[in-house]
């Protein structure tokens, strides 16, 4: 993760000069991993922290089993939209916009995307307000620390500060702050989850088998649908780690391709680091929403305790408290900070990045053009954060605000699924597909998202 990054030049443009052998083995290949620390970074603060310990804290150990699918379902689309991304050097909603049918410049897959992108200016409105409710209660401002003046000072100190150290753009910065904030909060957390047992909140086999059932309570089909959404890679993630894999360089290091053996076989290589990469982030956030599941089923489901409105995270920092003792509050809140401060990490430049995206697709800029490119980067950096905090004090209700955002992630994701099929078949060369056994995964990730995309699209509408 030491490795130099596509940076000197413009990574999505494809040069001979460019041109970098890739290394084999995993010892080798470390270093050149760090677009899926960016992902876990988003995951680990909006979906462990707020939606799956909400579900937890809902329907206790029932729902467990949502839990391991929602995260191992999708890796398999991820990783064959970042195969396509790998090859031809555009990111994904450049190649969304490829998918027919078009109404005028734009195709439908990115008209959903714009839906899609509305309802996470409430989501990620939610973890500003999630953040800004953390650092509140550890320093209030003007009294009650859940009151107005307070959450409005710390809000608007979150969309400065968040504004000031990623507006520079930096790809070498967003992945070594994604590793830190990442590395500090899932270790703290899975620790915690891990010693419950001990605890009088403990709990045994049997709670562990009651959640693999593949049954939903009545009445959690509303969180489980959210938690599946935002859980995971959801749609978003899975659409903007394609920006990060050219930007690290992995397209740059393939080369432009030329037809012959040499670049199939460099395809072949850095498509297989890809798979590191995205193997690597699936354990991180996967063990991290494990942990914050049956945190939320063993030591808030017992006492009956929800997650809702600004007193989310006094009521989660209550795991905390509850387990290690009134010490640990302070602990907690410096590390929901850190988790909360994590997805906006990712979330600025990565929706930075695909709303100028869409922009291009519609001809009101041109992508290829580097120095035009970023200065719109740069342009909804700052724009973003000045939005999402606006909707916070709004609306005012951070778990309301996340679930909704998961809920839309996951009616889109079967579009992504459409968009990875007709990519792959129409511009993957089959030499560099992959094996029959990833294959066999691929189908069944796709009518997995596909189904459980439309159970979502019925119950939010019927």
């Amino acid at each position: 993760m030491g490795a130099p990054n596509a940076t000197t030049d413009d990574p999505y443009l494809l040069t001979a000069d460019g041109i970098k052998e890739p290394p084999t083995g995993w010892k080798a290949s470390l270093r050149y991993l760090g677009p899926g620390l960016i992902v876990s970074a988003s995951i680990v603060g909006s979906g462990e922290l707020i939606a799956t310990t909400a579900l937890g804290a809902e329907v206790g150990f029932a729902l467990l089993w949502m839990v391991i699918l929602s995260t191992a379902v999708k890796v398999a689309v991820q990783a064959e939209l970042a195969r396509w991304t790998i090859i031809t050097g555009k990111p994904a909603l450049t190649g969304f916009n490829e998918v027919p049918p078009k109404i005028g410049r734009i195709g439908w897959i990115n008209l959903l995307w714009m839906l899609m992108a509305l309802s996470k200016l409430l989501q990620v409105g939610g973890i500003v307000g999630g953040t800004a409710v953390a650092l509140s209660m550890l320093i209030p401002v003007g009294g009650d620390p859940l009151g107005f003046t307070s959450l409005a000072v710390w809000t608007l100190i979150v969309v400065v500060g968040s504004i000031a150290l990623l507006y520079s753009n930096s790809y070498n910065l967003i992945e070594r702050g994604a590793f830190a904030l990442v590395a500090v909060f899932s270790v703290a957390t899975v620790v915690i989850a891990l010693g419950l047992p001990f605890t009088p909140f403990g709990y045994g086999g049997g709670d562990l088998l009651s959640g693999l059932t593949f049954t939903i309570p009545v009445g959690a089909i509303g969180a489980a649908v959210a938690m599946f959404g935002i859980t995971g890679v959801g749609a978003d993630e899975i659409t903007f780690y394609t920006y990060w894999c050219v930007e690290k360089g992995y397209a740059r290091w393939v080369g432009p391709d030329d037809g012959s053996e040499e670049w199939q076989r460099r395809a072949r290589g850095w498509i297989r680091v890809m798979y590191k990469d995205v193997f690597l982030s699936w354990v991180i956030y996967t063990f991290s929403t494990l942990a914050f599941f049956v945190m939320g089923a063993a030591v808030l489901n017992p006492q009956g305790l929800v997650l809702e409105g600004n007193e989310m995270i006094t009521t989660l920092s209550q795991m905390y408290t509850d387990v290690i003792g009134e010490w640990a509050a302070i602990g907690f809140l410096v590390g929901a900070i850190a988790v909360l401060g994590s997805t906006l990490w990712a979330s600025i430049p990565s929706w930075s990045r695909m709303y100028v995206n869409v922009l291009a697709t519609l001809g009101v800029l041109d992508w290829s053009d580097a120095r035009s490119r970023g200065r719109w980067i740069r342009g909804f950096t700052v724009a973003l954060p000045i939005v999402w905090g606006a909707t916070y004090l709004f609306i005012n209700s951070p778990v309301v605000m996340v679930q909704i955002g998961g809920i839309m992630t996951g009616i889109f994701l079967p579009a992504v699924v459409v968009a990875t099929w007709y990519l792959r078949n129409t511009q993957v060369d089959r030499r560099l597909r992959g094996s029959r056994a990833f294959n066999t995964l691929l189908v069944v990730s796709s009518i997995a998202i596909s189904l459980l995309g439309a159970y979502s699209l019925v119950n939010v509408f019927s």
